[in-house]
């Protein structure tokens, strides 16, 4: 028969011991009640883990370590200590107040009339309640095998959550290149919190990669995204980074493009139709995985991999998208024998007056591809006028004003987003702040802001270099010309941005020289 825990023993000095270990807490007002504790769970050990002791003799001590210390994964909590609910107190403020639902909760008493047990289970959020005497040493270490296990099956859920909500974030901007690296951690938080609920702990680490050109013009796989051990080689040519000892088995994975397995890694590389080429790499893999292991890693690989395809596809849409708005502009500005880079140009100083004036970054990205549309209407505008050498006469200027509606006209059906931000920007960029803008003399702040600040840089722009109707102006003239303007044909409040960083606007005229 068990000696009772609470008789007499002697007092020890437990060390706490450097391997890592489960914090148990033991919380109550009697300094025998914690020697006699640590003295029968001294050779405690589960999952090759041993016991962390820590000691709190007062409610209030304990509350005061629990908010340092959430790694705590047992509490032997005793009721009556400072006051009669002390302990009842500790548990309210576990649960409610900092919000500690992983940490294991046994209550201890030596006095059940204080707080009868059927009332303390059902009110209080905690995991057993036993009489200090019931406690025998066999009883108290069945309790804490079962607190423990309990308390790692939580730990493996709540890793497991927060690997799918990775994965679920990373998705909901998948067709973004820079989620690939939140994408991959996620799912291998996934994959580590699945395999981490055995008594073998490990830890997997990955890299993901596409093909790429390097110098000297050659095919090579390059690290898009890397975890663990490879952390930070993201850019990388993958062999130049995987062990020597693997260089054949890499040559053999890009043949034959299956899954190879072997001691403690698994090599996927994979072309698919669109001659995109990935490749996975996961090391860090037990030797004695089952195979319902290996599946997950398999399944892990092709999601990999399908995925960033599909972002591959995405980045490919939108260059593509990207290069015909500015073949058309450019056709139409070499029709108007207005060559070189006045796109991109007006473009970029879209892109960087919109982010001065406070316009949130997806937006710039659809106000800097959509302004070299700003002129698209001149395809309807004969060429007596359009490239007529001087000023015009009053019938030609009629019929050039009208480029703003054509434009709008031609553009603003479209269901695509930059389109018809573009139709927007042609229909308005010609309106000025005074009213005396067309087509539809719109003033202040009617005008849509991508109107007001296309309208700023492409007068900018035009002053700056050599037209078919005049010659290029000064840098001094074209910015005294902006301030002159200054709340008659332009926005105030953007006149002053662009010219307290008329250096920004300088380097980009620098960069995309005629």
């Amino acid at each position: 028969m068990d000696d009772f825990l609470f008789a007499e023993e002697p007092d020890i000095d437990e060390t706490k011991v450097n391997s890592p270990s489960w914090k148990l807490l033991i919380v109550d007002d009697e300094k025998e009640v914690h020697s006699v504790t640590k003295l029968a769970l001294r050779d405690f050990e589960f999952l090759g883990r041993k016991v962390e002791f820590i000691s709190a003799y007062s409610g209030q001590e304990a509350q005061d370590i629990l908010d340092k210390d959430n790694d705590i994964a047992v509490m032997l909590l005793d009721v009556v200590m400072e006051s009669d609910d002390a302990g009842l107190k500790v548990v309210r403020y576990v649960r409610d107040v900092i919000k500690n639902h992983m940490i294991r909760i046994v209550l201890r008493t030596g006095q059940p009339g204080q707080a009868p047990e059927k009332d303390v289970i059902v009110t209080y959020d905690i995991n057993d309640y036993k009489s200090k005497t019931e406690l025998t040493s066999q009883r108290l270490f069945t309790t804490i095998v079962a607190s423990l296990r309990s308390y790692r099956d939580l730990v493996s859920i709540e890793k497991n959550r927060q690997g799918l909500e990775r994965v679920i974030s990373a998705s909901s901007n998948l067709f973004s290149t820079h989620s690939m690296g939140p994408f991959v951690d996620g799912l291998l938080m996934q994959l580590n919190s699945v395999f981490n609920h055995t008594e073998k702990s490990f830890q997997l680490s990955s890299v993901v990669a596409e093909c790429h050109a390097n110098h000297n013009n050659e095919k090579e796989l390059t690290v898009v995204a890397a975890q663990g051990d490879f952390s930070g080689t993201e850019g990388k040519e993958v062999s130049s980074i995987l062990p020597s000892s693997l260089k054949n088995v890499y040559q053999e994975a890009q043949k034959s493009n299956e899954f190879i397995f072997g001691e403690g890694y698994l090599l996927y590389h994979s072309d698919d139709p669109l001659q995109l080429s990935t490749l996975v790499f996961i090391c860090g893999i037990p030797e004695d995985i089952s195979e319902h292991d290996r599946h997950l890693i398999k399944l892990f690989s092709r999601n990999v991999q399908i995925s960033y395809n599909n972002i591959l596809l995405s980045q490919e849409i939108e260059d593509t998208q990207r290069e015909i708005v500015y073949r058309l502009g450019n056709a139409l500005e070499t029709r108007s024998k207005e060559t070189g880079h006045h796109l991109k140009r007006v473009a970029h100083f879209s892109a960087l007056l919109a982010g001065l004036a406070g316009v949130d970054d997806e937006e710039i990205v659809t106000l800097r591809l959509a302004s070299p549309l700003h002129d698209v209407g001149k395809i309807g505008i004969p060429d007596s006028v359009l490239n007529h050498p001087g000023p015009l006469d009053s019938e030609q200027w009629e019929i050039m004003k009208g480029h703003a509606q054509i434009g709008h006209d031609l553009l603003h059906d479209s269901p695509r987003n930059i389109l018809q931000t573009g139709a927007l920007i042609s229909l308005t960029h010609h309106e000025k702040w005074d009213g005396s803008g067309y087509p539809n003399g719109l003033s202040g702040t009617d005008i849509h802001l991508y109107g007001r600040i296309v309208s700023l840089v492409d007068v900018f722009d035009a002053l700056y270099h050599k037209r078919c109707y005049k010659p290029a102006f000064e840098p001094d003239f074209c910015t005294q010309y902006i301030l002159d303007n200054r709340g008659t044909s332009f926005d105030p409040t953007l006149v002053d941005l662009f010219m307290n960083n008329i250096d920004k606007f300088l380097a980009i005229m620098d960069q995309y020289p005629d």
